[in-house]
């Protein structure tokens, strides 16, 4: 396609060498971006419309999970997700039973789905120690904040019992 020829109407216009602006005119583009805008060239022309279906088209957990025995369930799940943010509900609660489902459909083939399973696993047993190191803080927290309380209360009947002890 020439500068001069019209594009169909409604198709986008290509993206060519001619229509990208350079950072700087005085500087050829290096191997990378050659190769690069190769790529570029080869995707523009089939079309922006295909954008759309990439982003509808299954990611690669999507497919791994699709591809072992819990098909069913991992597809009942995906929807139940996809309806619960449709309809800005609670993903969790609406999901619980369907999630549940689709962790012992993976349990039970856990021949397939063990990498899954164990990243899961680990990533639980991480949160549990995140939140255990939470608790820590807040008690070490506490612990000074009564502690000082304590000091001041202390230096305050120090002080009491000093004028007492002055008076007699």
């Amino acid at each position: 396609q020439t500068l001069e020829s019209k594009p169909e109407e409604g198709a986008p216009e290509p993206k060519t060498l001619e229509t990208q602006t350079p950072i700087q005119p005085s500087d050829p583009p290096s191997m990378e971006e050659n190769k690069t805008l190769e790529g570029r060239d080869e995707g523009d022309q089939e079309s922006e419309g295909e954008e759309e279906e990439e982003e509808e088209g299954e990611c690669g957990f999507c497919l791994f999970m699709k591809a072992g025995g819990c098909k069913d369930s991992f597809s009942a799940w995906e929807k139940c997700i996809e309806e619960a943010e449709t309809n800005k509900e609670d993903i969790v609660e609406k999901c619980f039973e369907v999630t549940g489902m689709l962790k012992k459909c993976m349990e039970a083939h856990s021949d397939y789905y063990g990498p899954i399973l164990q990243a899961e696993k680990a990533a639980e047993e991480e949160a549990v120690r995140e939140l255990e190191k939470e608790k820590e803080k807040e008690k070490e927290a506490a612990a000074s904040s009564s502690l000082s309380d304590r000091s001041e209360q202390n230096s305050t009947e120090k002080g009491q019992e000093e004028r007492i002890s002055e008076g007699s």
